[in-house]
């Protein structure tokens, strides 16, 4: 059996609790000011303990439950219904992350300041100004009483609560001794207001505000090249007819600087909220994550394979708990879960895989609205007439159960309204009615790819690239979700004037024009954030500024050269160093640098470079001393080319996709090359592209010393960070060194705080096996066993066969850590 707690000392518990951060990164805030050293010491040690309880009793369960945790700490659950599952499953997700269960409903319910105190006020007032758990709640309320969703979001806040109920001192999670709380009644609607959360990680930008901003700088047609509906570099999800990438050539509209100012900037309340997500600084943040599908004539084992990897923020405890359900003729489905979501959201059963990555569809419209005053409206104006703004009072309360502020929000037809500088309402799929966990309970019984696409139907936002194999070899991809259908030339890249209906949304596309393959030609099928569909082939627009496809470039490269696809492939591709981006634009440098030295021999730095990154194999290995230059060479590539961008203390105020500079890179005549700040002459590419080569190799030397004195490892200069919940350096996992790189099938970049949170590869035989990790553990208990273990493994790229018994006699002994007996209230 697994020993529960760490070998750890007294010494290390000491230290972990009082290395405390208070650094405030995204709309979370951190917890550190907030805890009791002294306190927490005791309540890690004392949580940690070996289960004393292995019977436990629910409320509403209405017949015996097993509960077996493997040697993984991934709960069995066998139950005789479905609602009993997932009253088993409220029950051991609270057991293992009551914290963050009741973290991220607070962030979404804008309830933090209850928790943390005043400090969290911005990012409240900033959920609520979203109205996120506002329309989860209406939702909710429109499952009726007795229907299956209500039944068993019921029963699962039994099992949540109940666990609660049961909870003795030493159970309670350290993080509430820290902050002198006590956790919250977990409510039936709350799994309905985390699907609001991945809304809002996934769906929600303010690109349209951003890029209206860059009109004003550059002029509307510029800002349409640089922003474009369509990638000049094409692998869509919906195969094209090509056996290859197309890269488009394009020529950019020059910038129009002659009035630099076409209209008053936006101003809105939304940049004033959180300033992670205002209109100039809001970054573009690494979009990642990756899915295929291989037919069984591409197969080496002859079975259709399946491997997904999404990538999100990396935080311990993990985003995904792993967990197996079992309902005998009804359910029995593995894969992974959200803390506060029921059933399975990604993963298998006995005859189906699937996984998801994200559209990244435009799901968001802003408008701007007239209304009869500006500091305290009631009206606002719609087709010459005035129409009763909805309002709603807000209070924001502390941990005291004092009164800490009162809002007052508004609300048009479209959705919320944002006061503060120009009046803009938006409407945003994410708010509006949905099926989603209808969907995925549906999802877990699917026996085939035709009943898994036909329960997608329904699925409304955030929109999701799906990938589904099934036993009899079928593979399909669609892209499933709400797509609007919008006025005009259909385009939502502009801010409309909300006085006129005539610019609301006109409905949605139907199902049949959603991005589709079913059993392609090729044999394979897959999807890494890409533009969906190719418009040479099926126009219609679905959004604008795509992410460059680099990885859709790599995946696509690796299957077509690979004919008899093993498991072991489909793991080593999710880990794969190469890079499509890095090979594109690093001979493509190399090329300019070369025939400017031609001309001009002397030129020593530049020389030197060329002979550093002429050195390297494009690949992001950790051991590499290359990668950090070529780098360097894009980010000062990247701010010398897009100078134009910069507002008027130096921030740009939104970054092209690569894809763009690369374009930019093959028209050597482009005015884009012409340095604004510069007024005695008119640069070149060969001037910027030397310039930013000369730069980068001093910076890299600067930072870290001479190109062959170890400092330039990869692994020296960028590593992943996986960061506690709550900001707490001693329970966090930094400095981790792996390969990888921007723009790889496994990304890294920034800070280092994204990347594949669950990794999955799935065979598809007679029996359905499965190898499966994620970068973290099953525990939130940072001195249990489980609370990291499975880092070390992601670190490496090696997956570990997933446990799926048909029933508790097929868990061997070995294999088993403890066993959970749980009963309804009335039963002995």
């Amino acid at each position: 059996m697994k020993p529960y707690i760490r070998p750890v000392g007294l010494v290390f518990l000491v230290a972990l609790i009082l290395h405390v951060g208070a650094r405030q990164v995204g709309p979370v805030p951190p917890l550190g000011g907030f805890l009791d050293p002294v306190n927490g010491v005791w309540a890690v040690a004392r949580s940690a303990r070996p289960p004393a309880k292995i019977e436990a009793k629910i409320p509403g369960l209405t017949g015996p439950v097993r509960v077996l945790y493997d040697s993984y700490g991934v709960p069995h659950i066998f139950a005789s219904t479905i609602e009993d599952a997932y009253r088993a499953q409220g029950y051991v997700i609270a057991r293992d992350r009551l914290f963050e269960l009741e973290l991220q409903i607070r962030a979404t319910d804008g309830t933090l300041t209850e928790l943390v105190g005043s400090r969290a006020l911005p990012a409240d007032r900033f959920a609520r100004k979203l109205g996120l758990a506002e329309s989860a709640r209406k939702e909710f309320a429109s499952y009726g009483p007795g229907s299956p969703e209500r039944r068993r979001l019921e029963a699962y806040a039994e099992g949540i609560n109940a666990y609660i109920d049961q909870m003795g001192p030493e159970d309670l999670p350290f993080e509430y001794r820290l902050l002198h709380a006590k956790p919250f009644r977990w409510k039936p609607e709350y799994p309905v207001v985390f699907t609001r959360r991945m809304g809002l990680t996934l769906a929600y930008t303010t690109n349209d505000l951003r890029l209206a901003r860059v009109a004003d700088r550059i002029g509307l047609d510029a800002a349409a090249g640089l922003f474009p509906e369509v990638s000049p570099i094409q692998e869509p999800i919906e195969p094209n007819g090509l056996d290859r990438t197309r890269i488009d050539t394009i020529l950019l509209p020059a910038p129009d600087l002659e009035n630099e100012v076409h209209a008053a900037p936006v101003q809105s309340a939304l940049k004033c909220v959180v300033p992670a997500w205002c209109p100039e600084t809001q970054a573009d943040l690494p979009a990642a994550s990756n899915n295929w599908a291989v037919a069984p004539s591409r197969s080496a084992t002859g079975h259709a394979l399946l491997a997904g990897d999404p990538h999100l923020e990396l935080t311990l405890p993990s985003v995904w708990y792993e967990i197996h359900l079992l309902v005998p003729g009804e359910l029995d489905v593995y894969g992974v879960t959200f803390a506060g979501t029921p059933g399975v959201v990604l993963g298998f059963n006995r005859d189906i895989a699937w996984s998801f990555t994200n559209t990244g569809s435009d799901a968001i419209d802003y408008y701007r609205e007239t209304l009869d005053r500006p500091d305290r409206p009631t009206r606002y104006l719609v087709d010459g007439e005035w129409r009763d703004l909805e309002q709603r009072v807000e209070e924001y309360y502390g941990k005291d159960g004092r009164l800490l502020f009162t809002d007052t929000l508004y609300a048009t037809h479209r959705g919320p309204l944002m006061l503060g500088g120009d009046p803009l309402s938006f409407r945003w799929t994410v708010l509006e009615e949905g099926a989603n966990l209808a969907v995925f309970s549906a999802l877990d019984r699917a026996r085939s790819v035709k009943e898994w696409l036909t329960a997608m139907e329904s699925f409304n936002a955030p929109a999701q690239n799906g990938v589904v194999a099934d036993r009899a070899g079928n593979i399909a991809i669609r892209s499933n979700g709400r797509f609007p259908v919008r006025a005009g030339n259909g385009s939502g890249r502009v801010i409309r004037d909300g006085s006129h209906s005539e610019n609301d949304w006109q409905g949605s596309w139907p199902v049949s024009r959603y991005p589709f393959s079913l059993n392609p030609e090729r044999g394979f099928v897959f999807s890494a954030n890409q533009q969906p569909l190719d418009p040479r082939i099926r126009p219609g627009y679905l959004g604008y500024d795509w992410p460059s496809p680099w990885r859709a470039m790599q995946i696509a490269q690796l299957l077509r050269s690979d004919s008899n696809v093993t498991p072991d492939d489909m793991r080593r591709f999710q880990t794969s160093a190469e890079s499509a981006r890095a090979e594109l634009f690093g001979k493509l440098l190399l090329e300019i640098a070369r025939d400017v030295l031609d001309g001009n021999p002397d030129r020593p730095a530049l020389a030197e470079a060329v002979e550093l990154l002429a050195d390297w194999d494009f690949k992001y290995s950790r051991e590499n001393e290359r990668a950090i230059l070529f780098e360097y060479i894009m980010s000062e590539l990247s701010r010398r080319t897009w100078d134009e961008l910069q507002d008027t203390v130096g921030r740009r105020v939104k970054t092209p996709a690569a894809a763009i500079l690369y374009e930019l890179l093959l028209d050597p005549d482009s005015e884009w090359w012409d340095v604004r700040s510069s007024t005695d002459r008119r640069e070149t590419r060969e001037d910027i592209v030397v310039a930013s080569i000369d730069a980068a190799l001093a910076r890299a030397k600067k930072d870290f010393g001479p190109p062959d004195g170890g400092g330039w490892r990869w692994d020296e200069v960028r590593k992943r960070n996986i960061y506690h919940l709550a900001r707490i350096p001693g329970l966090s996992r930094t400095g981790i060194r792996m390969d990888g790189g921007p723009a790889t099938n496994s990304p890294l970049s920034g800070r280092g705080t994204h990347g594949a949170s669950w990794r999955m590869v799935v065979d598809l035989g007679d029996e359905v096996t499965a190898s499966v990790t994620y970068p973290g553990g099953q525990s939130g208990n940072p001195v249990s066993t489980w609370y990291d273990d499975r880092i070390e493994e992601w670190i490496s790229g090696s997956l570990h066969q997933a446990l799926f018994p048909h029933g508790p006699g097929d868990l061997a002994d070995s294999l088993t850590a403890f066993e959970l007996r749980l009963t309804g209230v009335n039963e002995r």
